[in-house]
């Protein structure tokens, strides 16, 4: 949620922001909404003004025997018209909160506009593999090595679903495990969170009521803001756990991590690249949240974007990391980076991390506050998220980057403790 305030005190500026993420927006309907909101109110006031005094007088007037039915008449009167300014207000107030809850974050000022055309690469790390023999693609690899049942997988669910077996099931929990205790090993604290949540999540999360069609409802209520969905990423559930709180300022920042599935409605891709785990309905992530004060924000988002390099370097995976342009960010952000892993078989990178900064946009949304040591005051906290690492294209590099000419594969050396001391599956 963007703060009406700002937009009022420099409209242009802030449409020009937002024209950057491809929002064109025009700000003179809320900014009438807003001063007849602040009239009506001042009318009120001075009526509930008036109320009080006129009350004031009828004991006196009583005492001294002379007549109040028409003071009573007049106090009725005013309680018709504050009842009709309360009407009002109340409809300006929810016409400002449709207006504002639509519209997306502001990017970051350093954010170049347009989409994808703009991002920009910032650092490669590791070699891109070279192979002396003909590589397979992951599916291939996955099915041949037993790791991956992608016919019984649609059998059990249809399109978009798979099945780990045997060691593609242990090579899966052993990428969990490792992403778990690095960041136990970090400070973070780690949460298991519900599957299911209210509308009021994806709301504070900035994902409703814009992309409410993108998951999956438990519920068959027409009414959505009564029904619970299944959750799309743990962000979703981790930046409203303090939702209408006020945190002491001595306990920023706060750092979390979660395990979760992810169900997700988007479907597979038509274009043979994207087959198997590329995209999918379901899959596993490790997701990082903090909460921080504006002051410790951007340190954090460092923090965040190099956590999550140094989990694909671990790896020994050959990645990079590219900075979004604004309209590029989803809506809630306001400035991305992605941790983007080379596939051999599909010759191009596959995003594996998203790193972003929602600055307040999320906590004005929830109303996730921090007391501020200096001033006593309440002031809306910074949210920051980042995967930690989503498994379904880190395994599938894993398999096509250290792929043998036998067709099994080497097995990254920080996995191996979590497998039994397994060097290659074969």
């Amino acid at each position: 949620m963007l703060d009406i305030k700002a937009i009022i005190e420099n409209p242009e500026k802030i449409s020009a922001a937002l024209a950057k993420k491809g929002c064109i927006v025009d700000f003179g309907e809320l900014i009438g909404w807003d001063a007849e909101r602040r009239k009506v109110i001042a009318w009120v006031e001075n009526l509930k003004a008036e109320k009080n005094k006129v009350s004031a007088e009828i004991p006196v007037l009583k005492k001294q025997g002379k007549p109040v039915d028409g003071i009573f008449a007049e106090m009725k009167e005013i309680g018709n018209k504050i009842a009709e300014g309360d009407k009002q207000q109340a409809e300006l107030e929810e016409k400002i909160f449709n207006f504002l809850c639509r519209l997306p974050n502001i990017p970051d000022d350093d954010l170049l506009p347009g989409e994808k055309e703009n991002n920009a690469v910032v650092s490669v790390f590791g070699e891109k593999p070279a192979f002396s023999f003909e590589p397979k693609n992951h599916v291939d690899l996955c099915t041949s090595l037993g790791l991956i049942d992608y016919e019984r997988g649609v059998k059990l669910s249809g399109n978009g679903y798979w099945i780990y077996r045997g060691m593609g099931a242990r090579l899966e929990w052993a990428l969990l495990n490792f992403f778990v205790s690095e960041h136990l090993a970090d400070g973070y604290e780690m949460i298991l969170p519900p599957h299911q949540l209210g509308y009021n999540c994806g709301f504070g999360a900035g994902q409703f009521p814009k992309f409410s069609d993108e998951v999956y409802w438990v519920d068959g209520e027409e009414d959505k803001t009564k029904c619970r969905f299944m959750l799309p990423t743990a962000e979703t559930a981790l930046v409203n756990m303090y939702a209408g709180e006020i945190v002491d300022e001595s306990a920023l920042p706060m750092k979390f991590f979660a395990y979760t599935p992810c169900y997700r409605k988007e479907a597979g891709s038509a274009r043979q690249e994207e087959r198997g785990m590329i995209r999918g309905h379901q899959f596993n992530k490790v997701e990082m949240v903090q909460y921080t004060t504006p002051e410790g924000s951007d340190a954090a988002f460092e923090e965040l974007v190099g956590k999550a390099c140094r989990l694909m370097s671990k790896l020994g995976l050959h990645f990079r990391l590219s900075k979004l342009a604004a309209g590029d960010c989803s809506a809630s952000m306001a400035r991305t980076y992605d941790i983007e892993v080379w596939i051999p078989s599909m010759g191009i990178y596959k995003e594996v991390s998203s790193v972003s900064n929602a600055r307040d946009y999320q906590a004005r949304r929830n109303n996730t506050r921090y007391r501020d040591s200096k001033t006593g005051k309440p002031r809306y906290l910074h949210t920051l998220n980042g995967s930690g690492l989503a498994t379904s294209r880190v395994l599938p590099a894993i398999v096509e980057q250290f792929q043998n000419a036998d067709g099994s594969v080497t097995v990254p050396e920080v996995l191996r403790p979590y497998l039994g001391g397994t060097a290659v599956i074969k």
